[in-house]
C-alpha cells in the first residue's frame, strides 16, 4: 500500500557541504584528506572529505581519534559565516525555481514539484535545477526523486557523491527492500541494535514485520518506521520562512535589585532558548540582553559571535552582557533575552566549539525535554553573586 501516488518530492543535499565550501576557497586541497572541526584533544570532527572517510573518519568522531586514524589529514577550523552565505545562495536559486520547498538544514532541501510533470517532466526539470545549482554555486549536490520524503532522502544518500536517482512510481518498496536498516531515516545506532536482536537487518524484513510488534518494541516510532519501510510517508513539506529572532522576557511581581536572581533567570532563559533553537534547527549569531527599570527606562546591550546553539557559549555571553549593562543599581521590573541573526543549521556546526561530551549531554537533555516537556530537565545553574 502506498499513500498519495500523485506526489513528486525531491530531496537535495549538498555533498560534504563544509568541505565543498572550503575547496571553493582552497582548490589546491582537492583530493586530500580534509577535516573540518577542532583539532585539539577535546575537539570533534564536524565534517570530512571522502578522502578522509577512507580512513574511517566520520562526523562527531573525536579529533584525537581522527588524528590517530589519519595523521596526515589537513585540519580547518571552519567558517560558519561563509557556510551560511553559500547555503543562502543555493536557497535563493531553489526559491526562484521551485513552486514549494522546505529547508531541512543548512545543506538539505525538500521540494514538492507535484504536477510539474504535465509541463516539464519532473526528472528533466530536477536534472536541470541540479546542474544550474552546480554551475552557479560551484558546489556538488545530489538528489533523490520519488513519491515522498523518506524514499527521496534514501535515494539521495544512495546517489552520493554528486549524483542523482529517480525512483519511479510503484518501485519504491523494491528499491528500499535490499538496503540495510541503518539506511532508513530514524534508525540510529540504538534502534539498529534493537532490530538486529530480533533478526531484522534489511528493510525488506522490517517491512514484513507485524506493525503491532514494531509498536511494542519502539512505541509510536515503531509504527512510523514500519510505514516508512513500506514506502508510506504522507509527511507534508513545511514551506520555508525566514525567522529573524527568538526571545523571552519576564516581568517581576515586585521590582528588585537581586543581582544573583537576575543572573539565574537569564541563564535559565538562555537554556530554554537554546533548546528551542536546536529543536527548530536554527543557530544564532547575535545575543541581546534587555533591562527595564522601575521608572520604565529600558536599556539593551548586544554582542555578535560565530553561529552557535550551544548553552555553554551563550550562557557565558549573557552573563558578560548583563554585568556590562546593569551598572545603575536601580530597581528592575523586567529582564529579557533575544537571540537574532538566525540561520538554518544542525547542531553539528557547533562541534567547532564544544567537546563531544558536551554535545552528548545536550542531545540527552533535549530528548528528555521533547518527551516530557521543556521543564523536565535543566542544569544546576550557578549564577554567581
Amino acid at each position: 500500500m502506498i499513500l498519495q501516488p500523485d506526489r513528486s518530492i525531491v530531496h537535495m543535499d549538498l555533498d560534504s557541504f563544509f568541505v565543498s565550501v572550503e575547496l571553493l576557497r582552497h582548490p589546491e586541497l582537492k583530493g586530500k584528506p580534509l577535516i573540518i572541526g577542532g583539532s585539539g584533544d577535546r575537539g570533534v570532527v564536524a565534517s570530512c572529505s571522502y578522502e578522509a572517510r577512507k580512513f574511517g573518519i566520520h562526523s562527531a568522531m573525536s579529533s584525537k581519534m581522527a588524528r590517530l586514524l589519519c595523521p596526515h589529514a589537513i585540519w580547518i577550523r571552519g567558517d560558519m559565516e561563509e557556510y551560511s552565505k553559500q547555503s543562502q545562495l543555493v536557497r535563493q536559486i531553489i526559491n526562484e525555481k521551485a513552486p514549494l520547498y522546505e529547508q531541512a538544514s543548512i545543506d538539505e532541501f525538500y521540494l514538492d514539484i507535484t504536477g510539474m510533470d504535465k509541463f516539464f517532466g519532473n526528472v528533466k526539470w530536477t536534472n536541470e535545477l541540479r546542474q544550474f545549482i552546480i554551475k552557479n554555486s560551484g558546489l556538488p549536490i545530489s538528489y533523490g526523486l520519488s513519491i515522498n520524503k523518506t524514499v527521496s532522502k534514501v535515494a539521495t544518500n544512495e546517489s552520493k557523491p554528486n549524483g542523482q536517482l529517480h525512483i519511479p512510481f510503484g518501485t519504491e518498496k523494491s528499491f528500499l527492500a535490499p538496503l540495510p536498516v541503518e539506511r532508513m531515516p530514524m534508525v540510529g545506532k540504538k534502534t539498529a541494535e534493537q532490530l538486529h536482536q530480533v533478526g531484522v537487518t534489511d528493510i525488506r524484513t522490517l517491512s514484513a514485520m507485524p506493525m503491532r510488534l514494531m509498536e511494542s518494541m519502539l512505541g509510536k516510532n515503531g509504527i512510523v518506521l514500519w510505514q516508512r519501510a513500506n514506502a508510506i510517508d504522507p509527511t507534508p513539506l513545511e514551506p520555508y520562512s525566514e525567522r529573524k529572532s527568538i526571545s523571552t522576557e519576564t516581568t517581576f511581581e515586585q521590582d528588585s535589585i537581586d543581582v544573583k536572581m537576575f543572573k539565574s533567570r537569564l541563564l535559565k532563559m538562555v537554556e530554554e532558548l537554546c533548546f528551542d533553537l536546536r529543536k527548530e534547527n536554527f543557530l544564532t549569531g547575535t545575543l541581546t540582553v534587555k533591562l527595564k527599570y522601575s521608572n520604565f527606562d529600558t536599556e539593551t546591550k548586544q554582542c555578535s559571535f560565530s553561529y552557535t546553539s550551544s548553552d555553554a557559549v551563550l550562557m557565558e555571553k549573557v552573563t558578560e552582557l548583563f554585568e556590562k549593562l546593569y551598572n545603575r543599581r536601580l530597581l528592575v521590573r523586567l529582564i529579557g533575552v533575544r537571540l537574532s541573526n538566525l540561520v538554518h543549521g544542525s547542531y553539528q556546526i557547533t562541534l567547532f566549539d564544544d567537546p563531544k561530551k558536551t554535545i552528548n549531554l545536550y542531545s540527552a537533555m533535549d530528548k528528555i525535554r521533547l518527551k516530557y516537556g521543556s521543564d523536565a530537565v535543566g542544569r544546576a545553574l550557578k549564577s554567581g553573586s
